[in-house]
C-alpha cells in the first residue's frame, strides 16, 4: 500500500516515513502544503498522512480542495493535543480519522490500518482473505492448513494490497504504482518475478493471471 506523508518537521518526518516504511508501506514524504496538494491529486495513493501547520499552504485548505475536486483519497490528519476545533474542522472537512501529537508510532499505524480496512470495505481486526491470515506487525502470513511464511517487504505489501482487493482484476501498472515509492524504478516486469514468489508460498491458486488484463487473487 502507498502511502504519503504530508509533515514539514526536519525530524518527525524522516523518522514517521522511515517507521512507515518498517510496517510495509512504500511511503512518499512532502514538507509543504503547495507540493502535497499537487502530490496528492497526480499519484494513486491509498492513504494520505496530513500534518495540518504545513508552510506554503495549511493542511486543512489541503484537504477541502481535494474534497472540492471530488478526491476522497483517505486522510489521516496531525493535530495539535487538545485542539478539539481542529479536529471536528478536520472531519467536518472530510478526514477520515485524526492522530494528536505527540503520539505513539503504534498509535498511527494502528489507525493507519483501520482505515485502509474501512475503505476497502474489509472487517476490523486481523487481515484475512481466501483463508490467509495476514500478521501485519511480523509481515507473515498464515495459511489455511497452519503453515507460516515469512514475507519480504515487497512480498508483504503486494499480498496486502491482493488481500485488500479480492476477486478484483488488479493490472501489473496498478501493482507497482500502490506497491513502490515515487521515485523508484518501477519496472512491472519485476512485479511477475514477485507474484511467483509469492504463488510458491501462498499456493499458485489463490493469485490467477488474466492474460492481458493482470492478476485476481481469490480461490478459483
Amino acid at each position: 500500500m502507498r502511502i504519503l506523508l504530508v509533515e514539514d518537521d526536519v525530524q518527525m518526518g524522516p523518522t514517521l516515513q522511515n517507521a512507515l516504511s518498517q510496517a510495509g508501506y512504500a511511503v512518499d514524504l512532502s514538507v509543504d502544503g503547495i507540493d502535497a496538494e499537487a502530490l496528492g491529486d497526480i499519484e494513486p495513493y491509498d492513504l494520505i498522512v496530513l500534518d495540518l501547520g504545513l508552510p506554503k499552504r495549511s493542511g486543512m485548505e489541503v484537504l477541502q480542495n481535494w474534497r472540492s475536486r471530488n478526491n476522497h483519497v483517505p486522510v489521516v490528519i496531525l493535530t495539535a493535543r487538545g485542539s478539539w476545533e481542529e479536529k471536528v474542522q478536520g472531519f467536518k472537512t472530510g478526514a477520515d480519522d485524526y492522530v494528536a501529537k505527540p503520539f505513539q508510532t503504534e498509535e498511527l499505524l494502528a489507525r493507519i490500518s483501520a482505515v485502509l480496512k474501512r475503505s476497502s470495505g474489509t472487517s476490523g481486526g486481523p487481515l484475512q482473505a481466501a483463508g490467509l491470515l495476514l500478521d501485519e506487525d511480523a509481515q507473515s502470513v498464515k495459511l489455511k492448513d497452519g503453515r507460516f511464511f515469512n514475507l519480504t517487504g515487497t512480498e508483504f505489501r503486494l499480498l496486502r494490497y491482493f488481500m485488500l482487493h479480492p476477486g478484483q482484476v488488479i493490472s501489473k501498472s496498478r501493482l507497482t504504482e500502490h506497491v513502490y515509492e515515487y521515485d523508484s524504478d518501477r519496472d512491472s516486469n519485476v512485479i511477475e518475478v514477485y507474484v511467483n514468489r509469492l504463488r510458491q508460498k501462498v499456493g499458485t491458486d489463490l493469485i490467477q493471471t488474466r492474460r492481458g488484463q493482470g492478476y485476481i487473487f481469490g480461490p478459483a
